[in-house]
């Protein structure tokens, strides 16, 4: 009993090991897994960023430490993770660049064209009111981002972030639409 005891032991920690040997070289290589329904659940790689931002691009971009932020943690919306404020990033796709305007009422426009799939909600999936963002010029530095996902929680309601937030292009490695 004592010999199998032991070889259960090492067994164990080998397979430790070996875990957290590859969630490290998994984390390190820019892999992610999204849990949210905002883009198709799965692993995603964050791929090097070596252009200017540009509309239609699907990022990993960490949120800013804002008072809409902060809500949106203690509403659940914001997951754990490694960017300040102790948020994982979000995936979204950037709509409006600086100095676009955005107008958002029942649904979003970027320079006088609709967004589709753009809709806002009056309320959350918990019956909790939702402010939807005023509209205005996305400021120099900042994007304008958005999911089709109609439950997302994206720019229509926290507005413009600094683009310095950006991680990276978001990129599908093994996903699951629901």
């Amino acid at each position: 009993m004592r010999r199998s005891g032991k070889r259960l032991v090492v067994v164990f920690a080998t397979t430790a090991a070996v875990l957290l040997g590859a969630i490290l070289v998994a984390w390190f290589g820019g892999y992610r897994i999204n849990l949210t329904p905002s883009e198709p659940l799965g692993l995603w790689r964050i791929v090097k960023l070596d252009r200017a931002v540009d509309v239609g691009d699907l990022v990993f971009i960490c949120p800013p430490r804002t008072a809409a932020m902060q809500e949106a943690r203690s509403r659940g919306y914001l997951r754990s993770g490694l960017c300040s404020g102790a948020v994982a990033p979000l995936i979204k796709t950037v709509i409006a660049l600086a100095g676009q305007q955005v107008e958002v009422a029942s649904s979003v426009r970027v320079d006088g064209r609709d967004v589709a799939r753009s809709k806002l909600a009056d309320r959350d999936g918990e019956g909790r009111p939702l402010t939807p963002f005023g509209g205005g010029i996305v400021p120099a530095g900042s994007v304008f981002l958005h999911s089709s996902f109609g439950g997302s929680y994206d720019s229509r309601y926290f507005g413009p972030v600094p683009a310095s937030g950006i991680l990276g292009l978001a990129r599908e490695v093994l996903t699951y639409a629901p």
